[in-house]
This record gives structure tokens, sequence and C-alpha cells, in this order.
């Protein structure tokens, strides 16, 4: 493997601290509700129900359109133009940044997302229907709604940034990959200040209900508050969600100047690729990602206290996972392993992002969220250090690994630092 320099041995201006976070989960629109849920074991996934397809369940959020965005922008914009918009502007406040005196020509949007568009596809196919398909009625509005840097350029318009703005295509790994690119623009400064994250507004097209249930990976249970159960030996499937999480990026040195509050620093990162299968994971390049990352933070697996997984809830998808963890962290005895999909169920594009936020708080409260509905353990997927439906209180917390991997054999890792 490459070698690179200990974190601490870099100059200030190559360190990326996280200094802001806004967020919206299915059951929580702040950091703080965020992680209260979390910790007392509180679900965001109920009935749900969409056209064609009927009923179903997803993760739903519920945050206030209209804080940051006037009607007329809500509704001339997308879903997930109106999630990055209050994540972005949440981040920014939570910040403390002088954003009135921010040169907004040195701030860089940098927004994962897993697909964009066929939410206002369908929409428009759907509206045409009751004209006989009369293409004089398709709305003017869509072009812009449906280009792939929209999330990311509705946010640039909300909040008047001149600086660069574009979206990360990385399937589930996206909200890892938002990070990834708002710390490596950082450092070749190529902004100043990186608003960087992932968004998802999944739930709202029926064909990714329809897709998950035709290879028999939609999760369903009597209880929609049971239905997402990652590691369970009765996982079913994926609960589709929405949501977003945004984080402010800077350099230490910067951050230092302000006397910002840091949530932490990433001291590593990868992104790697299993050309394998379309959908089924690489066990074995998961592990390579993960051990990339490692290398890159000059980190030991036993150094890492906390492992957020990726697992989604599918019978495969898991197991193989599991077979990557065991790989790198089946000797090191100090880790702890847990799963935010169990409470939010999957919000695609804005996973990774909004996972690491639910970790992130354990740097000062030095608590484990558990992974919960996990009443009957799949032996395939048993874990050293898994957090089985109780938070769980351990004496120090200094590193958090999170992982994130989608489809088309796309993975991801990134690894941040208690400051």
């Amino acid at each position: 493997m490459i070698s690179f320099p200990k974190p601490d041995d870099l100059p200030d201006s190559q360190r990326i601290v996280i200094t802001g976070i806004g967020l919206t989960s299915p059951n929580g629109n702040t950091l703080g509700d965020f992680r209260e849920s979390l910790l007392t074991g509180k679900s965001g996934v109920q009935d749900y129900e969409i056209r064609y397809f009927g009923k179903t369940i997803a993760g739903i959020c519920d945050f206030d359109v209209r804080r940051h965005q006037t009607r007329k922008d809500a509704r001339r914009g997308t879903r997930a133009g109106s999630v990055g918009c209050y994540c972005a502007n949440e981040a920014i406040l939570d910040s403390g940044i002088d954003w009135e005196n921010t040169d907004s020509s040195r701030v860089g949007i940098y927004i994962g997302v897993t697909e964009h568009g066929n939410v206002e596809t369908e929409s428009e196919i759907h509206e045409i229907r009751g004209f006989d398909y009369d293409t004089k009625v398709w709305s003017h509005h869509h072009n812009p709604r449906t280009v792939a840097n929209n999330p990311a350029g509705e946010i640039a318009l909300n909040l008047s940034i001149t600086g660069p703005h574009y979206t990360i295509g990385a399937a589930c790994a996206a909200g890892n990959a938002g990070l990834i690119q708002g710390l490596q623009m950082l450092r070749l400064k190529e902004c100043d200040l990186a608003l960087a994250g992932g968004v998802s507004e999944s739930i709202h097209t029926f064909g990714i209900f329809a897709g998950f249930a035709s290879q028999g990976a939609l999760a369903s249970h009597q209880d929609p508050t049971k239905a997402s159960r990652p590691f369970d030996k009765n996982r079913n499937g994926i609960v589709v969600s929405e949501g977003g999480c945004i984080y402010t990026l800077e350099r230490l040195e910067d951050a230092k100047a302000r006397s910002a509050r840091i949530y932490g620093e990433i001291v590593g990162y990868a992104i790697n690729t299993d050309a394998t299968d379309f959908v089924l994971p690489n066990p074995e390049r998961q592990a390579q990602c993960i051990n990339m990352a490692l290398n890159r933070a000059c980190l030991n697996a036993e150094d890492i206290d906390i492992v957020s997984t990726h697992a989604t809830g599918t019978g495969m998808g898991d197991a193989l996972e599991c077979d990557a963890i065991r790989r790198v962290f089946g000797k090191s005895t100090k880790t702890h392993i847990n799963n935010a999909k169990s409470f939010i169920g999957h919000t695609m594009g804005a996973a990774g992002a909004l996972e690491l936020a639910g970790n992130l708080v354990a740097f000062e409260d030095k608590v484990v969220h558990p992974t919960i509905n996990l009443d009957d353990l799949d032996p395939e997927c048993e874990l050293p250090g898994l957090v089985k439906n109780e938070p769980r209180e351990i004496e120090t917390i200094d590193y958090i690994l999170n992982n994130s991997f989608g489809m088309l054999g796309i993975n991801s890792a990134t690894v941040i630092r208690k400051m």
C-alpha cells in the first residue's frame, strides 16, 4: 500500500474538519433530535402509499420546507432540492460562520445522490396521462428539475453561492463520496468552505419500490417500525427512505482562526470498486476499501472504536458486509459495531452522511447507539462488538469508521477522529 503522512504531521492547511451539521431524517430534523431517537429506539419508518405501486412502508421526513425556501422556489424546484436547501442552511447556522461576510465565490457545494430526475419524469408522465399523453402540457420546469446537478444547484441559488457546485452520483456510497470530494477540494484550495454530504428524495418515485420488489429485496412487516432489521435472521429487504445531511467542512487553520467548534477531523477515506456484479457485493473489495481508509489514516483496526455499517437488511448484502468486517476487525477487542438503517431505513444517497452524523456525538457522550430490531441474530452476521438493541456506554471514543457501499460495486469508507 501507499504510505501516507500521519495526520498530525500535516500542516493545518491540509487537515480538514467538520464544523457544522444540518440534517433531516425520518426520526429527527436536528442533530440533537436524531441522536436522541437513536439512543431511545425511536424508528422513523411508517406506512406509505405511492401511485401505481400502492401500499408499502417508508422513512418519511417532516422538516419545515418554508423555513429556508419561499413557496415559489419550493414549487419550482424538487424535493431533493428542498432537502438540500434545508440541510445546507441548518449546517451554516450550526457552524457559527459569519455568512454575511463570507466570500460566496470561495464556497463549494458537493452533494452525493443515488439518482436524480426519476421523480420529476414519473410525475410528468402521470400528468400527461390525463391529457391523452399530449406533451404540450409537459412542464417547462422539467429540464432544470432533472439535470444531475439540480440538488447542488438549488442550494447555490438559495444561498447565492457563486463557487463550484455539482452532485456526485455514487449510488448508496454517495454521502461518503460528497464528504471526500469536499475534503479534496479544500486541500486543493479550490474553495475555502465546503458544503458536503448527500440527499435523497427516493420515496417519491414508485420505480424504486417496484424495482426492489422485483428483486425480492423490498422489506415488509405488519409493524412498519420493525421492518428494517439488518443482521436479523428474519430480515426481508430494504426500507426505502428519504433524508439528507450536509456538513460544513473547513481547513483546520481556518476553523482555529475563528475559534469554531469542531465535531471531528476526517483523517482517512477510500473509494474502490468491486467490478464483479451489478448488485451483489464483493467482501474482498469491501475489506480492501476499509483497509485503504485505515492506511490513509495511519491506523490499525484496533484503533477504531465504532464501525457504522452500511447493512441494508437484505439477505446477501448484510452477510457479505459482515464477512468484510470480520476480515478487518475479527481480532479487534475494542471495536463496537452499529447500524442506523434499523431506525430510519435506507436513505440512499444521504445514507453515508446521515449515518455518520448519528455517531459523531459519541465523541462527547461516549455512548454507542445500537442496531434495533435485532431479535434473532443471523449466525452469518455474527460480529464481535455488535451493539444490539440497547445503547452501550464505553470509556473512550476516539475514531469512527463509516461504511457506505452501492450498486455497480462502488465502496466507500471514511475515518473521523475526535479533536
